[in-house]
């Protein structure tokens, strides 16, 4: 029996993860970054950019309900929304599961992610690219929220991590742009890394919030393909009520719009926001 390839992920410097390559199905440099997408036995279908895992078929399900469904059923009266990256589909898909929103709106820097994950990961649009309320735009997110006309309700900041390409959607440029283009009761938020491990990550993303929201928090989810545990949820508006909004009324929300999740449920949407005691105490320091 032949040994098979073993790939490495390369995001931190001193501990890491590992994953057996049943099979490559696409491996090369876009105008951006290095693509590859692989088969592995226990996860499925693999997509990496720049030596770090981006998704997975097996659990893609929890970072995509939990990034789309909290802000939404939070609003609960959004019309338009904001995808910044995404490329893969997968949020796309979420969001395109609220049926009563009227304008979706999506920004990948990368044509060749959108292209290919289009092929080789089905599954995660799921036909969501064929929805009539859906605009593709390949911008960088940066420069679309700077110079956009358009008003949106929620922004989803579904980045890489600050490295790369997705570097200046962690700067204060980008989250002027953002408040410039969200409505009033406007929602963002953001993928902001496993924070025990990417703890400066979470620190600077709040530092830098704070300066144009006035209710900037987190909220967390357990992935498994992402190493170091919990992954961190940047949350950021103008107003706390909509971080803290009655379970009632969010069980209301998510019974009319007939969704059937596999992970998010209104219970676990309240629980996200409790944060653990290391990261209050980071962001109490740094305050």
């Amino acid at each position: 029996m032949s040994k098979k390839e073993i790939w490495l992920e390369t995001l931190h410097h001193n501990v890491g993860q590992y994953f057996t390559v049943d099979n490559i199905l696409y491996h090369n440099k876009t105008t951006h970054q290095d693509l590859i997408i692989f088969e592995n036995a226990e996860m499925g279908r693999i997509m990496a950019l720049d030596g770090v895992v981006q998704t997975t078929e097996r659990d893609e399900f929890i970072y995509h309900e939990m990034m789309t469904h909290v802000p939404l059923f939070a609003h609960g009266h959004a019309k338009k929304v904001l995808i910044i990256g995404g490329g893969d589909g997968g949020m796309l898909r979420e969001v395109c599961r609220h049926q009563y929103l009227e304008n979706i709106t999506m920004v990948e820097i990368d044509a060749s992610v959108v292209e290919f994950c289009h092929q080789y990961l089905p599954n995660h649009n799921a036909g969501a690219y064929n929805d009539p309320r859906f605009k593709l735009v390949i911008d960088d997110g940066v420069n679309f929220v700077k110079t956009t006309q358009q008003k949106f309700d929620l922004i989803i900041s579904d980045c890489t991590d600050p490295i790369g390409p997705g570097e200046g959607l962690f700067t204060s440029d980008f989250y002027q742009g953002c408040v410039n283009c969200l409505n009033e009761n406007g929602i963002l938020v953001a993928q902001n890394g496993v924070c025990f491990l990417q703890q400066d990550e979470v620190i600077n993303s709040h530092q830098k919030l704070s300066n144009y929201f006035k209710d900037c928090s987190f909220y967390q989810a357990a992935i498994p393909s992402y190493y170091g545990g919990m992954m961190t949820f940047a949350w950021a508006s103008q107003t706390a009520k909509l971080r803290q909004i009655p379970l009632k009324i969010l069980e209301t929300r998510f019974k009319k719009a007939d969704i059937i999740c596999r992970y998010y449920t209104p219970e676990l949407h309240l629980a996200s926001f409790a944060l653990p005691q290391y990261l209050l105490d980071l962001l109490a320091k740094k305050a």
